[in-house]
């Protein structure tokens, strides 16, 4: 289980969470954790952080069998993700990190 990992990971969103709503008052990130795939037999648990402004959805996985890593998505939440995920260290993965990913993501126009 992730379970000390996934405290890390939401301890990690809320620091970048509450940086953005200071600095960026027309982004209001919704952040979730989802157990879900645990229910389907797979072994792991996912973030979504959404900007409902603009659709868009930043996803995040983290699988029991590769505990040291991250997968991540940019998506779109009226989409189904793609099926190739971007992979970063767990311990490179800090909320200053993910701060510029929300920031620069959800900043972008929709083209």
């Amino acid at each position: 289980m992730t379970e000390p990992l996934l405290a890390t990971l939401s301890d990690i969103a809320t620091e970048a969470h509450a940086r953005i709503q200071q600095d960026f008052k027309d982004i209001n990130p919704v952040v979730g954790v989802s157990r879900n795939m645990r229910k389907s037999g797979i072994p792991a648990d996912a973030m979504t952080i959404d900007c409902l402004k603009t659709g868009k959805r930043i996803i995040l996985i983290l699988h029991d069998n590769e505990p040291a890593i991250i997968r991540y998505q940019f998506a779109f939440r009226d989409k189904d993700p793609d099926t190739k995920f971007e992979v970063i260290q767990f311990k490179e993965l800090t909320a200053q990190k993910l701060y510029d990913w929300i920031a620069s993501y959800f900043a972008e126009k929709i083209n």
